[in-house]
């Protein structure tokens, strides 16, 4: 895809002026969000899922939250996992921002992967990863453990800038990103597909 459409599909639906402070606040701290047309797609899933449970391994400032938040019903709950307290604390101010009741997230600060073996099995509809890439196949195996049938996981990144195509690339977060892919496509439990938004969102439904 080049730039310009790029641009076009990125820029379709624009973004207010809490989910751009936001934004510009993760910068800012390092945790660089999801693209405004991966948020979009987030917000779609859950719309079209109804999602009333949902899990995302990256709080970074918020980004990702307020896409899934948006999409989800007005009783649903966004679980979401950081290690980073200063990411937790921007997030917090976006919800505020956002005018998101507190009842509706739940943060938790902690390794994802000492924290999501503690979440319900089945319990949830849509898990989001968007947190430290090389751990992507070790966040696979969870994620789906947490998912309803029906309910669909999210990685973001999975293009990581291109890199995934060049077979002399191997530095752990890439190997991790073709790892994620394969792995999924793989996966006789779900329906994958790769979507070319932003630096790649992958996103597979768990089969009934």
């Amino acid at each position: 895809m080049d730039g310009a459409l790029r641009d076009y599909v990125e820029r379709y639906l624009p973004e207010d002026g809490v989910v751009k402070a936001a934004r510009a606040r993760g910068v800012e701290l390092g945790c660089v969000p999801i693209g405004a047309g991966g948020g979009a797609a987030l917000r779609f899933l859950a719309t079209a899922l109804q999602a009333k449970a949902v899990v995302e391994v990256g709080t970074g400032a918020g980004v990702g939250s307020l896409y899934l938040l948006g999409g989800m019903p007005a009783g649903g709950v966004l679980t979401s996992i950081d290690i980073e307290p200063a990411h937790q604390r921007a997030a917090r101010v976006a919800f505020a921002e956002a005018g998101v009741a507190v009842s509706r997230t739940r943060l938790i600060m902690g390794q994802a992967l000492d924290v999501l073996p503690r979440l319900t099995d089945g319990g949830y509809d849509l898990v989001f990863v968007d947190a430290a890439k090389a751990e992507y196949p070790r966040y696979l195996a969870e994620g789906v453990r947490l998912l309803r049938p029906g309910g669909v996981i999210a990685f973001d990144n999975v293009l990581w800038h291109g890199r995934v195509v060049d077979q002399a690339r191997r530095d752990p977060e890439t190997t991790a990103m073709r790892e994620v892919a394969r792995a999924v496509r793989e996966d006789e439990r779900l329906a994958p597909v790769i979507l070319p938004l932003g630096d790649g969102l992958l996103v597979a439904a768990k089969n009934p």
